[in-house]
């Protein structure tokens, strides 16, 4: 089954290696394979990733777009134990992350990365008003 994907007018998503830009229309695309797809709203840039969480949001998604674990192992782990250990209100993030990592659905984990990243940002608003 394709994955429909629907773009407005200048979007840009990752296919694959590729970065794909909408012209000036809205544009609705059908894409059949396994290339890892990003669109522009679900990306973080490294530069961006001004949190613990989101540098570790960034990592996922160089191990969902590679498709390599092993090449960003040790920075994801020495990211996570930083992150737990400020914040063990993580730990049950990072184990549904870390299944679907175990599994192979690094999608999933960027999504599951979201939730956790909306977490952080209620934790560091709530510190901001003590």
């Amino acid at each position: 089954m394709a994955l429909k994907v629907e773009l407005k007018p200048g979007e840009r998503f990752i296919l694959g290696d590729s970065v794909i830009t909408n012209d000036k229309q809205r544009t609705k695309l059908f894409i059949e394979g396994d290339a890892p797809i990003l669109r522009e709203k679900d990306i973080i840039r490294a530069e961006e990733a001004d949190t613990p969480v989101k540098k570790i949001y960034v990592v996922l998604q160089m191990m969902y777009l590679s498709n390599d674990i092993g090449k960003h192992q040790d920075t994801y782990f020495t990211l996570v134990d930083q992150a737990q250990a400020a914040a063990p209100s993580f730990a049950p993030f990072f184990a549904r992350i870390n299944n679907q990592i175990l599994t192979g659905a690094f999608y999933k984990a960027l999504k599951e990365a979201q939730a956790l990243i909306v977490h952080e940002g209620e934790l560091l608003d709530h510190a901001k008003r003590s």
